[in-house]
């Protein structure tokens, strides 16, 4: 069994991979080829934003929008804790500083009430001007925007919609990606739409954010090629991503209805043994992982290690807060400052998730996990 099953996603469209690879070779603009152009208006028309910028990878995606916004040294981020390393790296990458802030128990996703406590604590101290906040959608479920936009404009934040995990997902029929001043897209092969190398993009219906990042995306170039008007990145798309990208895009809204189906199916068998996330009236994950949560770290290895004897992969996203990572010690954090993030991270592991998960593979999966949690 497969955690995610990409080469069966391969065969099914392979026919269509090879011709749009075969169309590069044939034009040979393998940089902001003519597929690159076609693939960010049929993004932002799933997002249902005016415009989208692709680049080299979702972290160059938060950075160029960090970038974008002029967020620098002297700068607060908030953050989440709970997340991959990329979501606070790029606040490091231009000398800003981030703020961590706990997540909810039962979506993982940051605290609106904590987030507005943590600006307000941030400017009394008086060393940070609270300048941004990036909210992540961990798993695929999309963060709690309606709240994070009123704290954003109460206090004049920018928001940088991390959406690594969900695009594909909504709130209130609001497609992710539409969320925030910026929102910032990995194509990664395992992400729910992935490409076969890395890629990014970042959404919005700002023109003049879409000015500094194309002109971000190559360099800081300006009217031409060697003229140089800001500091940039090398952050371009190449063309054979995108065209594989055109593909995918074809078939995912197929695959997003594959994903919902079986994460019900998951939930409809496991919430009576485990903790699930929950998913909030209105909103629509996109499912990137399916993630429980055990009693402790022990039963969590002892389902692990039961689902694995019988062939089962599965993953642990994630073993260790950001705020406990030699990455970040300078920061001042200790263990104990986030309680919800550090225990969910000694409980939780991911259940293999992909659109071509059959039945039989869930019901083998559920029932292997709930004989282990009553032996316990």
């Amino acid at each position: 069994m497969q955690f995610i099953d990409l080469k069966y996603q391969h065969q099914t469209i392979q026919t269509q991979i090879n011709t749009a690879i075969l169309g590069v070779h044939q034009h040979g603009q393998y940089i902001l080829g003519p597929e690159v152009f076609d693939l960010e208006g049929k993004l932002a028309s799933y997002a249902d934003t005016e415009f989208c910028v692709s680049c080299s990878s979702g972290t160059d995606a938060l950075l160029m929008s960090l970038m974008a916004a002029e967020i620098g040294p002297g700068d607060a981020v908030f953050t989440s804790p709970f997340t991959f390393i990329a979501t606070a790296e790029v606040i490091k990458l231009v000398g800003a500083t981030p703020i961590f802030v706990d997540i909810q128990e039962d979506t993982f996703n940051i605290d609106p009430n904590l987030l507005k406590q943590s600006v307000k604590d941030c400017l009394s101290m008086g060393k940070l001007q609270p300048k941004a906040v990036i909210p992540v959608d961990l798993f695929g479920l999309p963060a709690e925007y309606e709240s994070i936009e009123q704290i954003g404009n109460e206090f004049n934040l920018f928001i940088l919609a991390d959406a690594a995990q969900s695009f594909g997902g909504s709130i209130k029929g609001n497609r992710t990606g539409s969320f925030g001043h910026l929102a910032a897209t990995p194509f990664f092969p395992a992400k729910p739409l992935g490409c076969y190398g890395d890629g990014g993009a970042i959404f919005t219906n700002n023109e003049h954010f879409v000015e500094k990042l194309i002109s971000i995306r190559v360099h800081g170039q300006g009217n031409t090629k060697y003229d140089n008007i800001r500091i940039g990145i090398n952050g371009r798309m190449d063309t054979i991503q995108a065209a594989i990208l055109l593909e995918k895009l074809e078939i995912f809204p197929d695959e997003m209805v594959k994903r919902n189906h079986i994460a019900c199916q998951y939930r409809k068998l496991l919430s009576s043994h485990f903790v699930c996330q929950i998913i909030p009236d209105g909103y629509e994950s996109a499912w990137a992982q399916f993630s429980i949560l055990a009693t402790d770290a022990k039963e969590r290895s002892l389902c692990r290690e039961q689902l694995k004897s019988f062939g089962i992969p599965t993953a642990v996203y994630y073993s260790k807060p950001l705020h406990l990572q030699d990455a970040f010690k300078n920061e001042g954090y200790k263990e104990g400052d986030f309680s919800v993030s550090e225990s969910i991270s000694n409980r939780i592991f991911s259940l293999p998730m992909h659109p071509y998960l059959s039945v039989e593979d869930i019901n083998q999966i559920c029932k292997i996990l709930k004989s282990c949690k009553e032996k316990l």
